[in-house]
């Protein structure tokens, strides 16, 4: 069951401009809430990584009525926020796994899923502890002193899951996060990486194109529908889908 707002849009836009032809982006309106497993779907060219970069703290828009973060502190107007600070938001707060995982080949596994928690400085004690937690739950508790090279793809993404959680943050986000793996495979993770934040109280914002991966798992679904404005003017807004 869904809790606290994290993050709230508002009539935001983002419009973007390249070789005479024009991309607008509009959200209406988006909330998303601690505990929650929000899905974004619909087709490449969509807006699906724009709306991830917004979330992510990587994108500004051109221009919006709300676009706030909430962290322990209160509230937080992402439009004006400082960049410096900006980034130690995204560090602290936001967690991610990319598509084929990401994980560094020269590092084994449990050091692969500790970075978070040295980039946040988090002591040695509590590190080990979530480390352990979090590969007895995904399972991977026997595959930590190896290299990612010597891993499954599922395997690999357990990894990639692990390390998004360990410096406990607020909201994780997920772009693709199974195109790696077989479908069984990926209905498994997607299920514990569910499961799993859904527990902890985090929110979740998985993109993806299959509807399927996600149709009984998530909680709300979001798309775009997408239409020309002109010859060379297309708008995507976002829309919440029953």
């Amino acid at each position: 069951m869904s809790g606290e707002a994290i993050f709230s849009l508002k009539n935001l836009k983002k419009i973007r401009e390249k070789g005479g032809v024009t991309f607008e982006l509009r959200v209406p309106r988006l909330e998303v809430r601690s505990g929650e497993f929000l899905a974004v779907i619909g087709p490449s060219g969509c807006g699906k990584s724009t709306l991830l970069d917004f979330l992510g703290l990587v994108l500004k828009p051109s221009a919006y009525e709300d676009y706030a973060f909430f962290s322990a502190a209160g509230q937080i107007d992402l439009g004006t926020l400082a960049e410096g600070k900006t980034a130690g938001l995204r560090r602290a707060e936001l967690g991610y796994v990319l598509q084929a995982g990401g994980l560094l080949p020269y590092l084994n596994m449990a050091d692969n899923i500790l970075l978070p928690a040295r980039l946040n400085r988090l002591s040695a004690k509590v590190a080990a502890r979530r480390l352990g937690e979090l590969a007895e739950r995904l399972n991977i508790v026997d595959q930590l002193n190896k290299k990612p090279a010597h891993l499954s793809g599922g395997q690999r993404q357990r990894a990639a899951i692990a390390r998004a959680l360990i410096h406990d943050p607020r909201l994780v986000l997920a772009d693709e996060p199974t195109a790696a793996v077989d479908f069984p495979t990926a209905l498994e993770i997607s299920g514990l990486f569910r499961d799993l934040t859904a527990s902890l109280g985090r929110g979740l914002v998985v993109v993806t194109h299959d509807l399927n991966l996600v149709r009984n798992l998530a909680d709300r679904f979001v798309s775009f529908e997408m239409e020309k404005t002109g010859g060379h003017h297309t708008v995507s807004t976002l829309k919440e889908v029953k």
